[in-house]
């Protein structure tokens, strides 16, 4: 998989395939149904299956002060693309020139022009162009016109409700990661910088690696069970997400314990995933108290994290993965 950033960089061999346009924002079980549509054309084709996405948002450039926060930055958006067999992503670097074109301008530009594109795959509530006046009828005449193949992939529903990024931002939002990993494609994941903390944690003899500079949307304050991905390593992991108020800190922060590893981590990139939220954060009467409570958190960890591992081999399996 390629993930290119400047269209001068598209190659010829990379031009011409099955194109869907989108922000993609978490990738999740919605997206994955449109991009098997997408695949399908493009192996018809004989052709790549291209994902054209934004960076930044649209709405970043246009109404800041509404961005939502996103759920996941652009290298993680395209390797999840990539394992549900994406061939190509295109992060275009959205500008005020792009999000001017009119819906005939975007088509002729960039869809005919620059991507060559031989099929297109899009949500029924897909709109492009300035102020988003081109919808899927005017794409699908425009299509029509240039002999290109035209798709419109219905939105999945769970529970009666559409899968979408607003729908799994709330979640996270709210602390709820488990119904957020039933939409998404992989667990719900954050980056961020290793950076010296209190070392409160090391002292109590569960030492935390602090996590700053996070460009994703942040979970809910509490204790959640998950992984930690290092140094190409992947470690259980309890991460707290807010104050710490037995010692009377009131900042929120970020702290990761990575079960069974050894080695320091300051000034290292980490990433995280959450699998299930396991408590909140409350006030202990004394450190002991705490303590013990660490110890109950990483040992529910493991037996989550260890469930999860399960399920996910057995669902693999019956893939035939």
């Amino acid at each position: 998989m390629k993930l290119i950033r400047e269209l001068a960089d598209l190659s010829e061999t990379e031009r011409g395939g099955a194109v869907t346009i989108g922000n993609f924002d978490g990738v999740h079980r919605g997206h994955a149904i449109l991009i098997e549509r997408l695949i399908e054309r493009a192996r018809e084709l004989g052709r790549p299956a291209v994902v054209f996405t934004f960076d930044p948002h649209p709405v970043r450039i246009l109404r800041p002060e509404q961005t939502p926060p996103p759920l996941t930055w652009t290298e993680r958006k395209a390797d999840l693309l990539h394992a549900l067999g994406v061939d190509v992503v295109i992060a275009y670097p959205t500008d005020h020139a792009l999000l001017a074109m009119t819906p005939e301008q975007f088509f002729e530009e960039i869809i005919l022009r620059t991507l060559d594109a031989r099929a297109l795959v899009e949500g029924p509530n897909f709109h492009f162009g300035k102020g988003r006046h081109g919808d899927v009828r005017l794409l699908e005449e425009l299509c029509s016109k240039w002999e290109i193949g035209f798709d419109v992939v219905p939105p999945l529903t769970v529970d009666g409700e559409y899968i979408s990024s607003s729908r799994i931002r709330e979640c996270i939002a709210r602390g709820a990661v488990a119904e957020a990993r039933k939409f998404l494609t992989e667990p719900y994941r954050i980056r961020g910088m290793v950076t010296h903390g209190a070392r409160r944690g090391r002292t109590l003899g569960f030492p935390t690696a602090n996590l700053e500079a996070i460009d994703t949307l942040l979970p809910a304050a509490g204790v959640y069970a998950g992984r930690a991905f290092v140094g190409g390593k992947v470690y259980s992991a309890a991460t707290n997400i807010g104050p710490n108020p037995t010692f009377r800190e009131t900042l929120p922060k970020v702290e990761t314990h990575l079960l069974d590893y050894h080695g320091t981590l300051y000034g290292e990139p980490l990433e995280v995933d959450f699998i299930e939220r396991l408590r909140d954060i409350r006030t202990f009467p004394a450190v002991q108290q705490l303590t013990e409570q660490l110890a109950l958190d990483l040992q529910q960890t493991r037996q989550v994290v260890d469930q999860f591992i399960r399920e996910s081999d057995s669902i693999g399996r019956r893939n035939g993965n």
